[in-house]
């Protein structure tokens, strides 16, 4: 079956693919599985969606006992706010790819220009106004995204799109537009 994509770096994306946002629990793992029996190769995922745990199980089981290979899908998910600190993005993504049950994302991105204050036992920290704390002492942009590059196996040809420096972010395929 043939599949619309995008060419950008290293890699390509196909452009339809399954949301897993809002997807309600007990829901999107058949969502998932559903959408890969059908053919999807693209399914886009992230922490503050807080359902990565049961399309990690659904994973387990299409790229096992469903057939689908996991080389044929691409998988994204995203980098929350409250992480953007050098320090907590390797944690951030190990716990996705522990929830997702993979060794490695298609894509890691960071969700939103924003950076929330970390540490404080929610995705939204909020004063009792409701107003969001933003962290003021969150580095550059690109501190986070060099960070995102430290935490391990990106292949060789797509490090130089990252950073100039040696970088190996937990993806196999690597874009840039």
């Amino acid at each position: 079956m043939s599949y619309p994509t995008i060419k950008c770096g290293v890699s390509e994306m196909p452009v339809v693919g399954l949301g897993t946002w809002q997807s309600k629990p007990g829901v999107v793992g058949a969502a998932v599985e559903k959408a890969l029996s059908c053919g999807y190769k693209h399914i886009d995922c992230a922490h503050v969606y807080q359902n990565e745990a049961e399309i990690g199980e659904s994973f387990a089981k299409m790229f096992g006992e469903g057939g689908i290979k996991r080389e044929d899908i691409f998988i994204t998910s995203k980098l929350w706010n409250t992480f953007h600190r050098a320090d907590e993005v390797e944690a951030a993504c190990d716990t996705t790819l522990k929830n997702l049950q993979l060794d490695h994302l298609d894509l890691y991105l960071i969700h939103w220009p924003i950076a929330l204050v970390p540490g404080m036992d929610t995705l939204f920290p909020m004063d009792d106004d409701k107003r969001m704390f933003m962290d003021s002492k969150a580095p550059p942009f690109s501190e986070t995204w060099a960070a995102m590059g430290e935490t391990g196996g990106v292949e060789e040809s797509a490090r130089t799109l990252v950073s100039p420096t040696s970088i190996s972010l937990r993806l196999k395929r690597f874009w840039l537009c």
